[in-house]
């Protein structure tokens, strides 16, 4: 194979000929990859040569015929360089190419050392008549990329059926190779990209400008190892960054989105938890509320609602306590643009500074209302119980039928929180508007009344025959749970009024009385 070899071996400036210098045994192999025609790939193998210079062999699959000009180039391929070392061309009918390397075309020595850290890239090309075309490339020396890498995603944003990933490979040198892969961009377009600081629901400066994405392939590649401050970052230094990727729908037009995702320590980590938001005082908005974790810890808070006015813009907010009891603002959300039914909150700090990470939100006091308007706090389209004050489905019902009034009659039902804590839902009909019904849990059963009052539970209104009551405790201060609300030895009393309470209008065991 050697004797064959030396037929098509030549030497670059200052190598003496191949019988009279053997290999040491060193050797190192780099990848060349596919560029215009996909079946063609390969290997470049560079083995030390006893005197330190260096065997470089070309070893492609695909290649039929012609010679294929090939050469080491300065830079990574995806910087571009000029030629450093002009090698031997590729022998299509082989796809071999044989060449000795002891310095570069400029005559300045270069070592097989020397060429493992070297910092470069080889291009094999179509024809001498055509060097444009590309058949095969690959990085080698600093610029090789290792087996470390990580994926991001990049959803669609304001042009459809556009999305794709970003790509991170770790190099020898610890810089990093970024490959841009979208899906349905156009034919001939070209989609301007850019690392911003923050998260994308913060949004942010530029901090890094990648080399366009190529709408007829969707593809683009850039070598970073600086921002463009000329801060050097490492591939360890972009897994950490506060950071998020822009693509961009043309040069002149910035302001379209085709791409976006987070990247970095704003990266998501796949635990989420949503929460129902349901409907109050605006019929057929509905929702959740999700929270995703975020690599650092923090949180992505989406709000997504149905239902929602095309021209509608709705403030929402986290509030301290559960929905029933209410209490203050804890956080301040990104406002719901009602076209899409839609927000995004970068959650790293409650408004007044204390932080709070995602598991720290499993476990929140708290609820959520999204309001009708800025100019309209007081109406609410959607709510809903978060972290300890979710409702876990169990719920035990119990009818409350009627007693001065047969029209009036329905149900009282406890559900469990997350906290073991009780709500309490009393929902009638047959009331009227205007007027409000006092409601207690009495100790005893019906058959055994009246019993001394354990639970006040407020007024079931008039107008919507509804009550929502929290329990946490007795009217003594007893603690109590769900799982002792439902074995209760008790019954529940809705009155005709605070000025009337020996008038009844519903009556129902519940705990252990109830049928």
């Amino acid at each position: 194979m050697l004797l064959f070899l030396g037929f098509f071996t030549a030497c670059s400036d200052n190598a003496s000929d191949m019988d009279d210098i053997p290999y040491m045994g060193e050797s190192k192999s780099f990848a060349l990859m596919s560029r215009a025609d996909a079946s063609v790939s390969g290997m470049a193998v560079f083995e030390e040569n006893a005197d330190g210079s260096t065997t470089v062999t070309l070893d492609l699959n695909g290649t039929t015929s012609g010679m294929l000009p090939a050469h080491i180039h300065f830079n990574s391929a995806a910087e571009g360089g000029d030629i450093a070392v002009s090698l031997n061309p590729v022998d299509g009918a082989t796809g071999m190419s044989v060449t000795m390397v002891s310095a570069l075309d400029d005559g300045m020595p270069i070592t097989y050392a020397q060429l493992l850290a070297f910092d470069g890239y080889i291009n094999v090309h179509q024809s001498m008549d055509n060097l444009a075309t590309l058949m095969a490339q690959g990085d080698i020396g600093i610029n090789e990329l290792t087996e470390t890498s990580i994926t991001y995603d990049l959803g669609s944003r304001d042009v459809e059926g556009i999305s794709g990933s970003l790509v991170l490979t770790r190099r020898v040198s610890g810089a990093t190779l970024a490959e841009i892969r979208l899906e349905g961009t156009p034919d001939g377009g070209m989609h301007p990209g850019h690392i911003h600081m923050n998260s994308a629901a913060e949004g942010g400066d530029i901090a890094f400008t990648f080399n366009a994405v190529d709408g007829t392939s969707g593809m683009s590649q850039t070598h970073i190892e600086a921002l463009n401050s000329g801060a050097p970052i490492s591939y360890e230094e972009l897994l950490a960054f506060d950071g998020y990727v822009n693509i961009h729908l043309s040069a002149d037009d910035l302001g379209t989105l085709v791409a976006q995702g987070d990247i970095g320590r704003n990266d998501l980590t796949g635990e989420s938890k949503a929460y129902a938001l349901d409907t109050r005082d605006r019929p057929g908005v509905q929702g959740t509320a999700t929270f995703f974790e975020r690599v650092s810890g923090n949180s992505l808070l989406v709000v997504q609602l149905e239902g929602t006015p095309a021209d509608g813009m709705h403030p929402g907010h986290v509030h301290m306590d559960n929905a029933v009891t209410g209490g203050g603002i804890a956080l301040t959300l990104e406002t719901v643009v009602g076209a899409t039914g839609r927000s995004e909150t970068d959650v790293e700090t409650l408004d007044d500074g204390t932080p709070v990470s995602y598991m720290q939100w499993l476990d929140f006091d708290g609820y959520i209302n999204i309001h009708e308007s800025a100019d309209n706090l007081g109406s609410l389209i959607a709510q809903g119980d978060i972290g300890q004050n979710e409702l876990t489905g169990q719920r035990m019902i119990y009818p409350l039928v009627s007693v001065s009034d047969p029209t009036i009659f329905g149900t009282a039902t406890f559900r469990e929180r997350v906290n073991a804590e009780t709500l309490v839902e009393v929902a009638l009909q047959g009331t009227q508007d205007g007027d409000s019904h006092p409601s207690h849990i009495h100790m005893g059963s019906v058959d055994q009344a009246p019993g001394t009052i354990l639970i006040s539970l407020g007024a079931v209104s008039g107008a919507t025959g509804m009550l929502q009551t929290n329990v946490t405790m007795l009217d003594d201060q007893t603690p109590i749970s769900y799982e002792q609300m439902v074995v209760l030895d008790a019954y529940l009393n809705v009155h005709l009024s605070a000025e009337d309470l020996a008038t009844l209008v519903a009556q129902g065991d519940v705990g252990i009385n109830a049928q």
